[in-house]
């Protein structure tokens, strides 16, 4: 723990801070997906109803601790402060949303029989979930101590950067190859947040 994040939690903690916000994202996330799987009539439309869903939330989440740093960094204030203290705890958040995405596709792989996957998504995407299985059990401070900061920070760098790029390949196709303008938004966020990296990364050599 460095001394600046020592300084940060002497400061009082906020109501909703630490693992309660993993289980009440999980939790919201859950319900949600229930909502628009029951609202969509169950069954194999249902199922991609709940994929659809949980994708977004994941990218939520995902952008939200992909920018947590660069935000404390370039806007110091008490709201930055929360997100960089419980950045830990909304990326666990996403692999929980991530994971309930993964439960739709095999749930509709078993509902749909003409459901495939193709290769290079299976790889990419089984990837991803490599990276977030070991990212997560890295998240708790034993786990953390026994890889070491220098590993721990290759290894969650690199899997959050490779999350970025999986994110990246699946809206960009829809967006522009497939002609579907509703996933333009989605596209955008992810090139704000490796921009305000960026910038953010430049800021502080300067």
């Amino acid at each position: 723990m460095t001394a600046a994040t020592a300084s940060l939690k002497r400061r009082p903690a906020p109501a909703l801070a630490g693992w309660p916000i993993v289980g009440w994202s999980t939790l919201i996330v859950a319900v949600l997906c229930a909502a628009v799987f029951a609202a969509a009539g169950g069954g194999p439309e249902g199922w991609r109803a709940m994929i659809r869903l949980s994708a977004k939330t994941s990218l939520a989440l995902f952008s939200t601790a992909f920018i947590a740093s660069s935000l404390r960094g370039l806007w110091p204030n008490e709201r930055t402060r929360w997100l960089l203290i419980n950045r830990r705890y909304i990326g666990v958040s996403f692999a929980a949303s991530h994971a309930i995405h993964l439960v739709g596709i095999v749930a509709l792989a078993q509902a749909d029989p003409s459901f495939t996957f193709e290769v290079p998504t299976l790889i990419g995407g089984g990837g991803a979930y490599v990276f977030l299985a070991a990212m997560t059990a890295t998240s708790f401070d034993r786990s953390a101590a026994w890889l070491g900061p220098r590993r721990w920070k290759i290894l969650h760098r690199t899997g959050m950067y490779y999350c970025w790029v999986i994110f990246f390949i699946s809206y960009l196709p829809r967006s522009i190859v497939e002609s579907a303008p509703f996933y333009s938004p989605f596209v955008a966020v992810l090139l704000g947040t490796l921009g305000l990296r960026i910038y953010a990364w430049r800021a502080a050599r300067r």
